[in-house]
């Protein structure tokens, strides 16, 4: 079943985000993920003002999660270190 990886990023350190986002990109190819939004612009409706907002596709939850543990993606995390604030999760289609 289809699952989907949402995070909401309050950048703190843009230059260093920069790193970040071109790692994660390498790891997202590497794990064929579907990226459905990646930046762009929000509108509050309710709750707090959202960050960055990223949605990755993937076909499965263990798929997402295998992604998230690999040693591409954490290179990426590394380099996040310092730059944003991340709230990140995986949740399962329907």
């Amino acid at each position: 079943m289809t699952a989907y990886l949402i995070a909401d990023v309050q950048v703190t350190h843009p230059q260093r985000y920069e790193d970040y986002k071109r790692l994660s990109t390498l790891a997202m190819r590497a794990h064929d993920a579907k990226v459905l939004v990646r930046g762009g612009e929000t509108r509050r409706l309710e709750g707090r003002e959202p960050g960055r907002t990223v949605m990755i596709e993937f076909p499965s939850m263990a798929a997402a999660q295998a992604f998230y543990d690999s040693w591409q993606y954490r290179r990426a995390r590394n380099a996040r270190e310092g730059a944003a604030i991340m709230n990140m999760f995986i949740v399962q289609g329907t």
